[in-house]
């Protein structure tokens, strides 16, 4: 059975950094795109980031440009997520997912998904 494992998630002041790993297990991952989402508490689950491993493009939400990063090592069947700057809007669930074929943002399309991990972010 195909598992994502999301770490690295905790309690950070404003303007620091974090950054959350996921791991696949049975699982194609160099052929599949891989997407970070959160859910605030109150709020809709929502596409943060997305890296599609065919053609290696990625997509991130306006709230994020510019402050986070997604990248992947194939070799490790893990998927990053560097986030720097963080404001406290930031705080949410932060949930790894994976699909087949290229990145969307909707949450539906994406077949596989972790358990998620808390970020907080203080002011």
């Amino acid at each position: 059975q195909v598992q994502l494992v999301e770490s690295g998630g905790g309690l950070v002041q404003a303007g620091g950094s974090l950054r959350l790993s996921c791991a696949a297990s049975l699982f194609t991952f160099s052929t599949n795109a891989m997407g970070w989402f959160r859910q605030a508490p109150g709020k809709e689950r929502e596409f943060v980031a997305g890296n599609d491993a065919v053609w290696s493009a990625t997509q991130y939400a306006d709230s994020v440009k510019g402050r986070f990063t997604i990248s992947r090592a194939n070799a490790k069947n893990t998927v990053y997520l560097q986030m720097n700057s963080l404001k406290p809007e930031d705080t949410a669930i932060y949930y790894c997912a994976a699909k087949t074929g290229g990145i969307v943002s909707t949450a539906p399309d994406y077949m596989y998904w972790g358990r998620g991990t808390q970020v907080t972010v203080s002011s």
